[in-house]
């Protein structure tokens, strides 16, 4: 239940040949307090609420749970939410034997292309693939629960 990851921008668009699925994600925040946050995520008919807990740190692990929701049920926690939802394509890329999750966003925070990989433990080697940027592991407003808070946001976007 311990997430381990580490999170960078994304510098081309290379990654979507290598990329072995995708799907379409909504996501919005019912609780973002300092200690904990609090989400409903609907992607393609399957919908989670997740709890996650305040990063150590150095922002690579956090405590994680996830439970599998109804979409009804999600539906009807999104009516709930916080403002500005996250509307996000994610595509699953290997590279290495690890495996990539990039995350391409829409809507107001059209340009903004992250790569996040979970890790083992926090002393795990990880290889970048040439797609791979700047890395922005614990830096907040590279965070959906940041980047939900306007629709607005002040990051680096990619190009």
């Amino acid at each position: 239940m311990k997430e381990i990851e580490r999170k960078y921008l994304v510098t081309s668009k290379a990654f979507l040949s290598q990329a072995i699925k995708s799907k379409s994600m909504v996501q919005a925040y019912l609780s973002k307090d300092p200690e904990r946050t609090v989400r409903v995520r609907i992607q393609g008919e399957q919908a989670y609420l997740t709890i996650k807990g305040k990063s150590d740190t150095s922002g690579l692990s956090r405590f994680e749970w996830e439970k599998e929701i109804s979409l009804q049920e999600a539906k009807a926690l999104l009516k709930l939410a916080l403002p500005f939802p996250i509307v996000k394509t994610r595509y699953w890329v290997p590279f290495e034997e690890q495996l990539f999750e990039v995350d391409v966003f829409e809507g107001v925070h059209t340009g903004l292309v992250l790569a996040e990989l979970e890790l083992d433990n926090i002393a795990q080697k990880v290889t970048l693939p040439p797609w791979c940027g700047t890395e922005v592991t614990g830096k907040k407003e590279y965070y959906n629960a940041y980047l939900s808070e306007t629709g607005d946001s002040n990051v680096q976007k990619n190009s």
